[in-house]
């Protein structure tokens, strides 16, 4: 696979990009890196400019099979609505936080992508690292299985659907735009987050509510909410909250699966096909992957 390596987002030590690029070709792979990936500008990995230019050379090089954005951070939204996607074969955008603004720009013409660890951890995660090994499977072909523990707040059930979502903060500030989640098949969300206060999780989760997004939804899963705490003062948890949220709709709730930002973070196929089945023993989640060799 010809992987381009590109920030769309915030800056980034170059010594990840580096690290990234010798694991990737250590797997077989080619690997190039954008003109401006290595920048800085302010907390930015280059200007809105710059960073455009890289993000749609990536889109419309024939050479190019797979776009890995080294981080996230922010800085997607100022140029989203300038992304130019190719009209012809897509590539496989692979990444996950902020990346959620290109998992839900492909989302709008059911264009799959890869919610997956970036350039630091594929740099700094030790040979044998869960997470790697699924990015490295995935990327050969393989199809997405996973067996994830029970948890007490899961809701039992059997769902296939649309994977649709990622990071919760990004995607609640789509809503409202041309590029809010695409709900208009049946789909599974996926939601994660990071450094959020519980409140204004539970205000984003009422968005999605009193938006229509939640009623229609054929399952949700739960990943990681690193670094959130529970306040008191709801006189719940995080987990719980979101529980609440979603007690009136009757699809199956996954609850911690791993995936979000932490060091097991799983690769999932946004905007693909996926099933879900919830039992009182385990979660099992399974993909076909269409980016087969």
């Amino acid at each position: 696979m010809r992987i381009r390596i590109v920030s769309p987002s915030a800056a980034i030590d170059p010594h990840y990009i580096d690290g990234a690029k010798a694991v990737l070709e250590s797997w077989g792979h080619t690997v190039s890196i954008g003109k401006y990936a290595k920048g800085a500008h302010g907390g930015s990995a280059g200007t809105q400019e710059e960073r455009l230019e890289d993000l749609n050379k990536a889109f419309a090089d024939p050479e190019t099979d797979a776009i890995l954005c080294s981080r996230g951070g922010y800085g997607l939204a100022q140029i989203i609505d300038r992304v130019q996607l190719p009209a012809e074969k897509q590539k496989l955008l692979i990444g996950f936080s902020d990346i959620t603004c290109l998992h839900n720009l492909l989302g709008q013409t059911d264009t799959p992508s890869l919610h997956a660890i970036m350039a630091k951890h594929i740099a700094r995660l030790p040979e044998g690292a869960e997470a790697l090994t699924a990015l490295r499977q995935t990327l050969e072909g393989a199809p997405i299985r996973y067996t994830v523990a029970p948890h007490p707040l899961n809701r039992t059930g059997k769902a296939t659907g649309r994977l649709r979502g990622g990071n919760l903060s990004v995607m609640y500030g789509l809503q409202g735009t041309p590029l809010q989640v695409n709900t208009r098949r049946d789909t599974i969300l996926f939601i994660e987050d990071i450094g959020e206060p519980h409140h204004a999780i539970d205000r984003m989760l009422q968005n999605l509510r009193l938006s229509g997004i939640l009623p229609q939804l054929q399952g949700l899963i739960v990943g990681q909410f690193t670094d959130c705490q529970d306040d008191p003062r709801f006189l719940c948890t995080i987990q719980e909250s979101v529980r609440q949220a979603v007690e009136p709709y009757g699809f199956p709730v996954v609850f911690g699966f791993p995936a979000g930002h932490v060091d097991l973070n799983l690769p999932m196929m946004m905007n693909a096909p996926c099933t879900i089945e919830v039992t009182e023993d385990c979660v099992r989640f399974e993909q076909d992957n269409i980016y087969t060799k």
